[in-house]
């Protein structure tokens, strides 16, 4: 048991990079993808942090709503990290327009190949070979 704590750590980083390959899956593989994963990621930071400060609920015998709280939050992140692109755009008209056309032209050719890299590395995806 004491071993499977320690590898905790390192599989942390294996279960974010599972979650981030099916989110970049099924969002296309582009900005588009990578903008929804960060934007979610973000806003559920900040509703941890702010469930954190509501945590004397629990305290209170208010548990169902401690967690209804939750789940309402959680799938207004969801909705908001669907549409990230009409916040930047609307943040400074008309640069955020321009800023997010820049930024889904450059995205393919400068950024795409370095996230797949790490999304789809053969060297981690293998397994290591078992002795006889």
């Amino acid at each position: 048991m004491n071993q499977e704590a320690r590898a905790l750590p390192g599989k942390s980083h294996g279960w974010l990079r599972t979650w981030f390959k099916k989110v970049w899956d099924v969002r296309g593989g582009g900005l588009y993808a990578c903008g929804f994963a960060v934007t979610f990621l973000w806003l559920e930071a900040g509703s941890f942090i702010e469930d954190f400060k509501q945590i004397h609920m629990l305290f209170d015998g208010e548990v169902i709503g401690f967690i209804l709280n939750f789940i309402i939050d959680s799938f207004q992140n969801t909705l908001a990290a669907f549409i990230w692109p009409v916040e930047i755009v609307e943040f400074a008209p008309p640069y955020g327009a321009i800023g997010l056309a820049l930024a889904f032209w450059l995205f393919p050719i400068h950024i795409k190949k370095h996230i797949e890299t790490w999304l789809f590395d053969p060297k981690e995806d293998e397994e290591p070979e078992q002795p006889l």
